[in-house]
């Protein structure tokens, strides 16, 4: 493990101007690149802490603000420990927000994030990977298919919706994703039922793309987050060790 520093960055795009937090190794030289995709709650001390670890693995670590619409993060006024059983009410005001990011927005923003990774000196050459947390697990394999030639690995874990009937579900892109890919599914999660999660097997196995997807058992929908009452240790200690695994296997 390795020093790490963090600091707050500014990332232009078509719409306006996306706050960050970019973690790397406190060396400052061109490390690999990783476009850490938030969950619902946004952009906090918690995903920040995620980006410092993998940043100590050796790697440089992007973390936007993909709500920068709505106003830079916090976003939402969330208490330090996150229970939705408990404030049902903060949903109230994140739904909207999360509804209000289709994938067209979405794929374009994640072009600009791309092109501040290209050029940054932190960020060695080549392809960068992905990982993606709740919705950032749709954003993460959406983001491969629509920029095949600038991912080469993605990962999403306690995705959401990622294999439905609509007309833009994120499954859609797998015969355009070229990255190898690993998604950890949430046990009994009402977001990714059964048929979902076979439907996404199937269409990825199909497409000839290199990748695993396994249930984590015990483990609910948001089991990586420590600051929500969704947290399951194991399953996030797993969470760690795909992950690194797959980061290791790409660069």
């Amino acid at each position: 493990m390795t020093s790490v520093q963090g600091t707050a960055v500014d990332i232009p795009t078509e719409d306006g101007t996306a706050d960050a937090y970019l973690a790397h190794p406190g060396d400052t030289n061109p490390r690999p690149g990783v476009l850490l995709y938030q969950d619902a709650f946004g952009l906090r001390p918690h995903l920040r802490s995620m980006a410092d670890r993998l940043a100590a693995a050796g790697y440089t670590v992007l973390v936007p603000n993909v709500f920068y619409r709505h106003g830079r993060a916090p976003v939402f006024e969330l208490p330090e420990f996150i229970d939705t059983t408990a404030r049902p009410e903060i949903f109230d005001a994140i739904v909207p927000v999360m509804q209000s990011l289709t994938p067209e927005l979405a794929m374009r923003d994640a072009d600009a994030y791309l092109r501040w990774l290209e050029g940054s000196p932190l960020v060695a050459d080549g392809p960068v990977a992905l990982t993606g947390y709740c919705m950032g697990a749709r954003l993460s394999l959406l983001t491969a298919g629509t920029y095949p030639e600038r991912v080469a690995a993605a990962a999403g874990f306690h995705g959401g919706r990622l294999a439905t009937d609509a007309p833009d579900s994120p499954h859609l892109v797998a015969e355009r994703v070229t990255a190898e890919l690993y998604f950890g599914h949430a046990d009994d999660d009402p977001s990714l039922p059964p048929e979902q999660i076979e439907r996404l097997e199937d269409v990825l196995t199909a497409a000839g793309v290199r990748h695993q997807c396994e249930v984590y058992p015990g483990a609910h929908h948001g089991f990586t987050q420590k600051d929500t009452a969704a947290y399951h240790q194991e399953g996030d200690e797993r969470h760690w060790v795909a992950l690194l695994d797959l980061l290791k296997r790409t660069f």
